[in-house]
């Protein structure tokens, strides 16, 4: 027992160089800024963002916190990102699905289809949505100018400009842009999939969606699991969206938790920000808990 771990003490000494600009990158990248932003959380500073001191939980549930300001509608905005996350990972997910399954099959154009999709996602997130944003402009939006001329609107509407209309709108636009990343990624999946298996199971007399949910939805578990957890770390600390369309000036309905870290630093610090960074960041965890304790993606295909 003592020659196997100095054995694996050796060989840890070993790895260390090796380790150690990793490490390093971590520790600056991650490790400091995390610690940083918990103590400004619990500092109190001046309107020129110099420390005055500590401020308990001030920060957090005090005359001018992060959860007790006066006019922010701070039910709403947990709402709202709660709703922000869960409907565009599903419904990214699920069109996703479709979409990878449409391309898997052997046609002519598939190519040039499938380069076609990634572009959305080759394209800057704040270059796409600023399209959307003047194409949704109320004089000369073309979007709405289109929306009016086929009768779907009566007149164009503002879109950016009212906080519940813009949210919505912004939920679109991240489900278009996050639409390529996952149906890529389940695609792969699918390569991964046995033709002699399927085939097999067509022989047997399994019928299409039974050769899909027994066979090949288990095999893309992995694959799903990936493509879930990074939407939601990527739509749940999603800024530019938010932020450039909703146009809405103050504390408004259409901001989510992470749009309102931002709102805060501007107005009331870098300690009520980090307070609510803090909170933001233990509520990404417990989103990202929850998916994995009820669908347990990640679970061997018996």
């Amino acid at each position: 027992m003592k020659a196997t771990r100095s054995e694996g003490r050796r060989e840890a000494l070993r790895a260390l160089p090796w380790l150690t600009p990793t490490l390093v990158l971590i520790a600056a990248v991650v490790i400091y800024p995390a610690g940083l932003m918990v103590w400004t959380a619990f500092q109190k500073y001046s309107s020129y963002g110099v420390e005055l001191g500590p401020a308990g939980w001030n920060n957090f549930i005090g005359p001018a916190g992060a959860f007790t300001f006066p006019t922010v509608p701070m039910g709403r905005i947990w709402i709202n990102t709660v709703v922000w996350v869960a409907v565009v990972v599903a419904i990214t997910l699920l069109l996703s699905l479709a979409v990878a399954q449409f391309l898997n099959l052997n046609f002519r154009g598939r190519k040039l289809l499938r380069l076609a999709i990634i572009l959305p996602w080759a394209s800057s997130v704040v270059m796409t949505t600023t399209v959307f944003n003047y194409g949704l402009q109320t004089d000369v939006g073309l979007f709405n100018r289109l929306l009016v001329d086929t009768g779907i609107l009566p007149a164009a509407v503002g879109f950016t400009k009212n906080p519940t209309y813009a949210f919505w709108v912004a939920v679109f636009v991240a489900i278009y842009v996050s639409l390529p990343f996952t149906t890529y990624t389940i695609l792969a999946g699918l390569q991964s999939v046995p033709d002699d298996v399927l085939e097999a199971a067509h022989v047997d007399g399994a019928n299409a969606f039974q050769r899909y949910w027994r066979i090949v939805f288990p095999i893309l578990r992995p694959s799903i699991a990936v493509a879930t957890l990074i939407n939601i770390i990527n739509v749940f600390n999603s800024l530019p969206i938010l932020k450039i369309l909703n146009e809405t000036p103050g504390y408004n309905t259409g901001h989510t938790t992470t749009t309102l870290i931002f709102e805060y630093k501007a107005q009331l610090g870098p300690g009520v920000a980090s307070a609510l960074s803090l909170v933001n960041f233990a509520f990404c965890l417990v989103i990202i808990a929850i998916y994995l304790a009820v669908v347990r993606p990640t679970k061997e295909v018996s």
